[in-house]
């Protein structure tokens, strides 16, 4: 069975997950992780929890959810992965780090691009990518049917949505993907948001006042 652990990191109050299953292999998403304190709760977790780390995704490139991807991918030899698509949004990162006086590390490359529809293997777990862009040009979500589990990334929050004011957001793409591409997910889905704590696809349906059932949207 998978278990989804969090931290919050950095200045932005960004969610780094790290899950994991029985077999102890585990995948780091979105690690925010920017100091050295930050970076030693991700080690030490990983460390008393005997995990072994074999993937680091990207759910999205903002500068909030990559500012952790050079020390996550030396500390444990592993290959950036994510959406073809947030090339520009990772590339931009540096200059905005420089601009809100933020310490950043060299970006690194993915090596490895994400498609909608792919398989995300590790363990005895599988998630599939969904690709549910808005508020970032090529946002992934990941979802694990057997345990109901979805990592949103920054597309879907407890009560609320991505910010679409960003360049390379959209309101209505966000919209569209969150009814079209997650609210067709089963209701008993835990939700694991970029920031912010979990929440259900039921819930939101029902509660969301951006996009709940209550909502007149196409």
């Amino acid at each position: 069975m998978v278990n989804v652990h969090y931290f919050t990191f950095n200045e932005f109050q960004e969610n780094t997950y790290i899950v994991s299953d029985e077999t102890k292999e585990c995948v780091i998403f979105d690690p925010g992780c920017n100091t050295d304190e930050e970076r030693r709760q991700v080690t030490e977790y990983i460390a008393a929890n005997a995990l072994k780390p074999v993937r680091l995704i990207n759910t999205h490139c903002h500068i909030d959810h990559v500012l952790g991807n050079p020390f996550i991918a030396r500390k444990y030899g592993l290959a950036l992965e994510a959406h073809r698509g947030e090339l520009p949004v990772l590339h931009a990162g540096p200059a905005l780090a420089g601009l809100w006086g933020i310490f950043m590390e060299p970006a690194i490359e993915p090596s490895v691009f994400i498609e909608d529809g792919d398989l995300v293997a590790f363990g005895n777990t599988t998630f599939k990518a969904i690709l549910a862009p808005g508020h970032s040009p090529a946002s992934l979500c990941f979802y694990d049917e057997k345990d109901q589990v979805l990592i949103a990334g920054d597309v879907l929050f407890h009560e609320s949505i991505g910010n679409a004011s960003l360049p390379g957001a959209d309101l209505p793409t966000l919209l569209k993907s969150i009814r079209n591409r997650l609210f067709v997910l089963e209701d008993e889905t835990v939700v694991y948001p970029g920031h912010g704590g979990p929440t259900t696809i039921g819930h939101e349906k029902q509660n969301n006042p951006f996009v709940g059932l209550n909502k007149n949207l196409r």
